[in-house]
Formats: structure tokens, sequence, C-alpha cells
């Protein structure tokens, strides 16, 4: 198991569709999941500490979880199946260890009300990360920055150029990504 902590939530331009990325605690490699609106709405509410007049599904949960005497443990994300992820919620009553089936956009949404860790198999990590390119070395760069350099595009500033290199791990990331119309967590 592969801890994670979630990097961002980003929202695509073209279908608004959202996608949250999941970042390795002790690596640089990103794991990108399609998920819901509503589901991305529940956890941005939480990590931006909003208050909310009245419970959420996701706080309806923990607060069920916790009167019946459970404690979540940890999620997990544990497969991806015809590119549909699919994740456990570890849940601890009296000694004895539950998992739940989930799909991993509710069980973010739980974990960051818990405050309870998030994993990823090595198998998912394995088939569906993503790693940025290793930065380049100041001095190739300082040799190469003229090569790579865009002449000025129209804009405010005169003096305004575009540095590609510095653009290169984003595009990477953004053109491994697969924007299709299917349904959450795909």
């Amino acid at each position: 198991m592969i801890e994670v902590q979630i990097d961002s939530i980003r929202v695509s331009l073209t279908n608004q569709q959202r996608v949250v990325v999941l970042k390795e605690i002790n690596a640089d490699r990103y794991l990108p999941i399609w998920i819901g609106q509503f589901e991305a709405e529940a956890i941005t509410i939480e990590l931006q500490e909003s208050e909310q007049k009245r419970p959420l599904t996701h706080d309806l949960l923990k607060s069920v979880i916790g009167a019946l005497g459970g404690k979540v443990r940890h999620i997990y994300i544990n497969d991806i199946r015809n590119a549909i992820f699919y994740a456990r919620i570890v849940i601890d009553v009296n000694g004895q260890t539950i998992e739940v089936d989930s799909r991993p956009s509710d069980a973010i949404a739980l974990a960051v009300r818990v405050k309870c860790g998030i994993f990823v198999s090595d198998a998912v990590m394995a088939n569906s990360s993503v790693t940025p390119e290793e930065d380049v070395d100041l001095e190739e760069e300082e040799e190469a920055s003229d090569e790579r350099r865009v002449e000025k595009r129209p804009s405010a500033r005169e003096d305004e150029t575009i540095d590609e290199s510095k653009l290169s791990a984003f595009a990477d990331f953004l053109n491994s990504m697969e924007f299709d119309d299917e349904d959450e967590d795909t």
C-alpha cells in the first residue's frame, strides 16, 4: 500500500468534469481520478473548512459510523478495472475490521472528514499514476534556453516570452489523461 494525499481538484475546461489528483507522500507520482461534481464539491468544502448549515451525505456517513461504535482506519483505492477505480473504506468496530466497498470519490470525501489516511495499491499506482519529467539541470537550461524560447506573442508586456520547457511536464501530464464522457470514478 502506498500512502497518498490530495494534491488538487481540477476542472476540465472542455467538459466541466472534475479530477482529484492524489500525490504519493514520499515520491513524485500522481494519480488522477475522475470524480463527479458533487463529490468534488464535498471534498473541497471539507478541505476549505467551510461551515455547512446541515450535514452533507459524507458528514452523515461519518456520524453513522461513529454512532455505531466504528472508527474509519483508512481508505484504500485497491483496484482499477475497465478504467473504473474501486476503493474500500476500512473501519474498526470493537476490534473487528470491516471493509466496505466504495467509489474512490466518496471514500476520499469521508477520509477528509475523519482525517484518516488514503492509500493506493501498488498495482494501481504502477499502472495508472503519472510522473512529471525530471527538472532540467540549470546549466543545460541556460545553454538551451534560446532554442526553447518562443518569440513574443501579442500581450500587454513587450518583453514577454514563454519558456516551453517549463510547461513540458504539465503538458505531458495532461496528454496522459483521457478526456472522455464516461461517468465518474473512471
